[in-house]
């Protein structure tokens, strides 16, 4: 019973006065008149403040090539792209993929190694024997983690980092240190 009429008591309130209070004070109200603005055309017109196209961070980006695996060993964690051709469209969509979308895994600390030319057959083709295309995530501490036939999105990656053990160690660690 009490709650019936407290819910009763907040409804009324919120109604606002009655109908016999005093009319409020005209000079306290804002009138607008929209007969007094000036026409359309006469109204100053406010320039588009430039735009700027937006430029997100991308992970570094290495050819198998120029770096050797141990390079990147407790530093960083390896996300090897390889293919037979720089034009193959597996290849194509996983860089343009891990490029645009690379704040999260800046943040993972990721690296990007691509290998795109099976006839120089790279350290990195040695070690992890690819097929056509193949996409290996590699953990800072160098041990293959994931393998992927197909094109992964950043998001993707940067989930399956999450999960690994190294991974969730800094997370942890890096909650306590702030």
């Amino acid at each position: 019973m009490k709650l019936k009429f407290l819910i009763l008591t907040m409804v009324l309130a919120a109604m606002g006065p009655a109908r016999d209070a005093p009319p409020p004070d005209p000079d306290s109200l804002v009138q607008r008149n929209p007969a007094r603005l000036p026409p359309v055309s006469q109204r100053p017109v406010q320039p588009a403040p430039p735009t700027s196209p937006l430029i997100l961070p991308a992970p570094p980006r290495f050819e198998a090539a120029e770096v050797d695996p141990q390079q990147f060993l407790w530093n960083a964690r390896p996300v090897v792209v390889f293919a037979d051709t720089p034009e193959d469209p597996a290849f194509v969509e996983q860089i343009e993929a891990l490029t645009t979308d690379g704040r999260a895994l800046l943040d993972r600390d990721v690296v990007i190694v691509t290998d795109s030319d099976p006839a120089a057959n790279s350290l990195w083709r040695q070690q992890l024997r690819p097929r056509g295309f193949s996409l290996v995530l590699l953990d800072k501490d160098g041990q293959v983690k994931i393998r992927r036939p197909t094109p992964w999105d950043a998001r993707e990656v940067g989930r399956a980092i999450d999960r690994l053990p190294l991974r969730r160690q800094e997370i942890g660690r890096g909650n306590v240190m702030r």
